[in-house]
């Protein structure tokens, strides 16, 4: 079975357009970097050498230092699909994060955007 094409794009590539999304609706790059590396625990040093080192979407995720449990609370759709359907674990990753930048583009607070924990 062939990959889909966005797991052998660069993550670099990809980036601007996200950062282009948030910036035309008001907000700012270090915004959507917060929800990047809210999402993979990437340290900003190590965000940076991953955009350098135009690491694919499958190595970006792959090497994420820690994948944000929290991003399990993430539901809804996004580019007609329903994030919590996806079954593909790569593809559901890209999806959350098109989700998250999504809400960041729509005016939702970073905070609100940052999952919490649900209070038990």
């Amino acid at each position: 079975m062939t990959k889909h094409r966005i797991f052998t794009t660069p993550f670099a590539s990809v980036y601007p357009l996200y950062v282009a999304k948030a910036v035309r609706k008001g907000r700012t790059q270090e915004e959507v970097d917060t929800i990047v590396l809210w999402l993979t625990g990437y340290s900003p040093k190590q965000f940076s050498a991953s955009l350098d080192d135009q690491c694919t979407f499958e190595e970006f995720f792959a090497q994420a230092p820690e994948m944000n449990p929290l991003r399990e609370l993430v539901k809804g759709v996004v580019c007609g699909v329903r994030v919590e359907n996806v079954e593909d674990p790569l593809m559901r990753e890209i999806r959350i994060l098109d989700k998250l930048i999504d809400e960041l583009a729509k005016g939702k607070t970073i905070e609100k955007i940052l999952r919490k924990a649900p209070v038990s």
